[in-house]
């Protein structure tokens, strides 16, 4: 028999345009899923419903006329998981090993008898496949609560499930970090705690290389994105500097915050613009958490904030931002509105500190608005 060996049969999907329904993917994504070939066959994961076809495929020619013996479900989402019945049925032989909470859910998605096919594991339990042997690890709540990681011990390998996953297809050229953020924050970023609790079992573990969900398998400098995502889940900003987040509507508060931004510049003070009617709200959020300080100027609309304004906020809030300092400019012509509605949602974020002065437009910044802008400036310098 060959030596034992792990093939990748993962789906890449470039017509994919809302990840989740949400989240634009401009170079797509991929649905990863691996093979091991022992004594024993253990497929990793399946792929979503809308790339069956072609997994199926890739499985079957890695398969080379053999059958698995399990396939290792370590995550329901149907990303992952939306080719399950169909393996199922295609291999009827096939355990399926995953979590306690994993076989609710299957059933949930799936009308599909599995009465003798189950095999639940928990934290620490291992299948030997031969030369090879799986042990399991329980990470809930990165981001589903079944979700579980599997490390394989002779090649130091960590199938880390939606962990260190990014957008974007594997084909596509593109550095790793920006969408890896982006993928973060958007998607695990509420569950920081559960996300360090992760890390702290695999510092446990001799790992080599990491092999995720999303995005290309990490092998070389893993202490580089290890200390991402140690960063990422503990909430820390990467960088100094302020990101301007403007909701403008017609062009006044956006004139604002780019001299704002050219206030910064003078001080040697990085600065980022976001227009949030124009930029989609999930880079906003990776910047957001990106930068240690953040500016927020925002129009009145309704007696409250520009809807912009506040879609960003409400998406702040659902994924934990905290321990920033943030700047407020707000305008309104006869009611301003903004700064008020601003502070009450960021009063719900933990450890914000709002910095002086609160700016106030009346329609058009003038030489006053200015004057106190440069002071806004000064206080983010400090």
């Amino acid at each position: 028999m060959e030596a034992a060996q792990i093939k990748y049969i993962g789906v890449n999907d470039k017509s994919i345009d809302l990840f989740e329904g949400q989240y634009p993917v401009p170079n797509g994504v991929s649905y990863n899923s691996y093979l091991i070939l022992d004594e024993r066959i253990a497929v990793m994961d399946t792929a979503d419903a809308r790339a069956a076809d072609e997994w199926l495929k890739n499985l079957e020619l890695a398969l080379a006329g053999r059958n698995p013996d399990y396939l290792i479900v370590s995550h329901m989402e149907p990303d992952h998981a939306g080719s399950l019945e169909l393996a199922a049925r295609k291999y009827p032989g096939m355990q399926i090993v995953g979590s306690a909470k994993t076989f609710g859910m299957i059933s949930q998605f799936f009308d599909i008898d599995l009465s003798n096919r189950t095999v639940t594991v928990q934290e620490g339990d291992e299948i030997k496949l031969g030369s090879r042997t799986l042990r399991f690890y329980m990470a809930p709540m990165v981001h589903w609560p079944e979700v579980m990681v599997t490390y394989e011990a002779s090649e130091g390998i960590l199938f880390s499930a939606d962990a260190f996953g990014k957008f974007g297809a594997l084909d596509v050229q593109e550095e790793w970090e920006d969408e890896a953020r982006r993928y973060y924050y958007n998607i695990v970023g509420k569950y920081g705690v559960q996300a360090q609790a992760l890390l702290k079992k695999a510092a446990n573990l001799d790992i080599s290389a990491i092999y995720p969900l999303h995005g290309p398998i990490l092998k070389d400098n893993l202490s580089y994105y290890i200390n991402k995502y140690q960063l990422w889940s503990s909430y820390t900003p990467e960088e100094k500097g302020v990101l301007i987040a403007y909701a403008s509507i017609y062009g006044h508060t956006a004139q604002a915050a780019k001299a704002l931004s050219d206030m910064l510049t003078r001080r040697g003070i990085k600065s980022v613009l976001r227009d949030l009617a124009r930029t989609d709200v999930s880079y906003c959020v990776a910047d957001a958490f990106k930068y240690e300080k953040m500016v927020l100027a925002s129009a009145s609309y309704d007696g409250g904030i520009f809807p912009p304004m506040e879609e960003f906020l409400h998406h702040l809030k659902s994924k934990t931002y905290r321990g920033r300092q943030v700047g407020i400019v707000e305008n309104g012509t006869w009611a301003p509105s903004a700064a008020k509605g601003i502070k009450e949602l960021l009063g719900q974020m933990k450890d914000i500190v709002i910095c002086e002065p609160v700016i106030t437009i009346k329609s058009a910044a003038n030489k006053a608005v200015y004057e106190q802008m440069e002071m806004l400036a000064e206080a983010l310098k400090k």
